[in-house]
């Protein structure tokens, strides 16, 4: 006689009826937080892709797993068991993940970032991230402007003053905050701020860059400076420029994360402070992060680091 094993539990036939990984990721998120929008920026996704995970898990489960009460959502019933079964489950499978990539030796990442960032701000860094995660490796590529992934770069850090490549991924690192920086022994010699509102005195040699040739003419705009009378020396990249102020050729633009360390060192000073000139720098992927990977690792890092 023959028998249907197929439903059985313990046949090696029995397909499993398991909702969608994706889903539950995204529903164990909401559920822990009870937070559709914080549950979407720790996943580095929408609020509309964790709102059409959950319908789609309610739907093919039968049942409403939150209660939308105004504003906010709260687990249901349901939710509660749910949860109590998925939280364990993907801690576990993440630790399994965790304990293989250990064993298979360090992930590496090929990360191009602007070369004026990298070497003033990144580099500088980038060994508290190399303690915190010594299974990853990072090789630093100095590249600024357009590019393309598949081209032996991973991830990018660019300013979003250009396009950015078809189907990338932005993620936001820094609002830029800019100011003019000169040596700091020069402060009395380029500024006057003793006697009515503090101010660039018109006769302090502007040094221009470049990359960034209405550095200048932005600032003054925002800051409502009257504009320059003497032209000062122009430069071929930026950090050229802020290394001219701090040898005393005269005054830069100076955004405040590449000019930070050298404000605590007081080598530089900035009198007038600084900024926000509407531009930012976001970390480029080529699809949407998962929480946990390495790149998702030196994002989060990457905004500590920003914010210390």
């Amino acid at each position: 006689m023959n028998t249907d094993n197929h439903g059985e539990e313990n046949s090696p036939f029995r397909r499993r009826r398991l909702p969608s990984l994706n889903a539950l990721r995204c529903f164990e998120a909401a559920a822990r937080l009870e937070n559709f929008s914080r549950a979407a920026e720790a996943l580095c996704l929408t609020h509309g892709a964790i709102s059409r995970a959950v319908r789609t898990l309610e739907e093919e489960l039968g049942c409403a797993l939150f209660e939308r009460r105004g504003q906010r959502v709260f687990l249901s019933e349901a939710g509660r068991r749910l949860l109590a079964g998925t939280g364990p489950a993907l801690d576990l499978i993440e630790r399994t993940g965790e304990a293989l990539r250990a064993e298979a030796g360090p992930t590496a990442l090929v990360l191009s970032c602007e070369p004026t960032l990298l070497m003033r701000w990144l580099i500088p860094r980038i060994a508290g991230f190399m303690q915190e995660q010594p299974r990853l490796s990072i090789q630093l590529v100095a590249g600024g402007g357009p590019f393309a992934f598949g081209r032996g770069i991973d991830l990018a850090i660019r300013r979003n003053d250009f396009p950015w490549p078809p189907g990338s991924h932005a993620h936001w690192l820094f609002d830029e905050q800019v100011g003019p920086v000169c040596r700091a022994s020069d402060v009395e010699r380029h500024f006057h701020l003793d006697a009515g509102p503090p101010g660039l005195r018109a006769v302090a040699p502007r040094l221009h860059t470049a990359t960034r040739p209405q550095a200048w003419n932005t600032w003054t705009r925002l800051a409502g400076q009257a504009p320059a009378t003497t032209e000062g020396q122009r430069f071929e990249h930026f950090y050229l420029s802020l290394q001219a102020a701090g040898a005393g050729l005269g005054v830069a633009i100076g955004p405040w994360q590449l000019v930070r360390d050298d404000l605590a060192a007081g080598l530089l000073a900035a009198p007038l402070g600084f900024l926000a000139d509407g531009s930012s720098y976001h970390l480029l992927t080529p699809r949407p992060l998962q929480a946990g990977e390495p790149a998702t690792l030196l994002l989060e890092w990457l905004r500590r680091s920003a914010a210390a």
